[in-house]
Parts: C-alpha cells; structure tokens; sequence
C-alpha cells in the first residue's frame, strides 16, 4: 500500500481547461432544500474559493430568494421541488442539460432525504458524463442501495464521517474507528471510487494508494465544514486535476484554512465562515513553500 506524502502534492493553480466549456473550470453544485440553505452557499463559496471560472447552483425553488441575496457570483437555477422542500426528481433532465455546460458536478449538500430526491440522486449517478463528488445527502439518500455507485460512467469522489461509511459499508461505527484505513480500502474497491473519510487524518484512497492528511483540528468539527471541502473537490476535478490528487489536495488546503482559523478565532468558536475566509491565505502560503 503506498501512502502519499504531502510533499508529492501538485501546485495549485487557477488552471486552465482546453474544452469549450470555459477557460477556468465550471463547477456546478446541486443542493440544499427547505432550512439548509446555508449548505448550498458553503459548497458554492468553497468552489469559488477555490479557483473555479464559473458556479452553477441547482436548488429547489423555496429557497431562490435567500439563496439568491447571498450568492451574487453564482448563475442559480431555480427547480422543481418535493412537498418538503427538496430537488424534485422532475428537475433532472433540467440538471442533465446544466451539466453538459459544466466540467464536474458535486452533489449533497443540504439536499433532505426525501425519497423523491433519492430517485433524482440515483439517476444522477448512472447518467452524468462529468466527474462528480457525492457529500452528505447524497450518501445517505443511496446508503441503503450504495451498489449504485458501481454503475457511475465516470470518476466519483465520496466523501463521507464514520457515521455514512458505517451505513454505506454496513459495519458499526466501533469497526471503522479501530481501522479506518482498512475499511476506507474496502469500500473504494468495493464501489470503485476515491473515498474520503473525514476526519482525524482524514483518509483519501482510491484502493490501491492511501493518503493520510495531516492539516485540520477538531474545531473543524462544525455544522456546513463539509460542504465547504465538497466544493473544493469538485472545483479540482472541473480543472482536471486526477480525482485522487483533487481529493488530497482538496483535504490538505481546506485542513490548512482551519488550522489558520483555530490561530485566530480559536477552535471552540470556529464556524464553516471561517474556513472559507482563510482560504486564501492557505492557497499563497502553500504555493509559496
């Protein structure tokens, strides 16, 4: 098993990509539903944050106004929505057609766990043609068919807590925690995939190399954090850096943004704004090194 150092991680660039798609890498995020708003914003502002050319944000129609008067750099589209709130399985041929405009897809955030949803979070895995990363929602919305991932057409990024590994690999939380490496192994042999296993050392395997992140704290350990690393993530994946190395440095960056933060403000009072807001201190410090 071959573990990756931090000092074989690639420099981050605002790269460019050669399609017609947009010279810096369009990201679009499909998120958030009726009180978790917020969820969509962070993932956004992580992709931007992150050197993305341009944002595309899919939510249901609920929650247009609030998210709109927030996110002024991001193109929103307006959908279809469930009885609770949520992305309606209607929107897909909606998001499908976004897609095609846009380099990768992250997928979660804030999303519920209406069954409707559910079925739009499925067709999304077995059509996309794009590399897209699954947070939050989404994993708990495929946890009791996780077979699914196996029928992507492209690279997938998941990025779950012990809490949705445990789910997703039906083993006790007790198991993951004795030997999270091992288990994180198995499950992207299992569903062909590079998994990111959150937190301690967050772990980033494609099943074959192991990378043990050594940046982050445990005030990072708050509401809206993820959200933030999934857009990061799929920013990467949209410049086309290799989904393992999108993972890794996604990880190191947004673990080094919360270290700078708990400097600052402190671990205990650390909220998922504050990891944004050190971002680009984290970016000039690491490319300077």
């Amino acid at each position: 098993m071959k573990i990756n150092s931090v000092s074989k991680l690639p420099r981050i660039e605002k790269r460019r990509v050669n399609t017609n798609k947009g010279d810096y890498g369009k990201v679009l995020i499909v998120a958030g539903s009726l009180g978790m708003a917020g969820a969509a914003y962070l993932a956004c502002k992580g992709a931007y944050r992150s050197g993305a050319g341009l944002v595309y944000l899919a939510i249901p129609k609920g929650i247009y106004d609030v998210v709109g008067a927030k996110l002024t750099c991001t193109v929103i589209h307006s959908l279809d929505q469930t009885v609770d709130g949520s992305i309606s399985e209607k929107a897909l041929g909606k998001i499908l057609q976004i897609a095609n405009n846009c380099d990768s897809v992250a997928i979660g955030p804030g999303l519920s766990q209406n069954a409707n949803t559910g079925k739009l979070v499925t067709q999304l895995i077995r059509k996309l043609s794009i590399p897209f990363v699954l947070d939050a929602d989404g994993l708990n919305l495929i946890s009791k068919y996780p077979q699914i991932l196996k029928e992507a057409k492209v690279p997938v990024v998941i990025t779950p807590h012990q809490g949705e590994l445990s789910r997703i690999m039906r083993v006790p939380v007790s198991q993951i925690e004795k030997d999270r490496e091992g288990i994180s192994v198995r499950a992207a042999n299992t569903y062909k995939i590079i998994l990111v296993l959150k937190g301690h050392n967050t772990i980033v395997t494609d099943g074959k190399r192991v990378y043990k992140n050594p940046t982050g704290n445990p005030g990072m350990a708050t509401g809206g954090s993820g959200d933030v690393l999934t857009g990061m993530i799929a920013t990467f994946l949209a410049q086309g850096v290799a989904p393992f190395n999108a993972a890794q440095l996604a990880v190191y960056i947004h673990g080094f943004a919360g270290d700078l933060a708990a400097k600052n403000v402190g671990e205990v009072s650390m909220l998922a704004t504050d990891i944004l807001g050190y971002l680009p201190t984290a970016f000039k410090l690491y490319q300077s090194r």
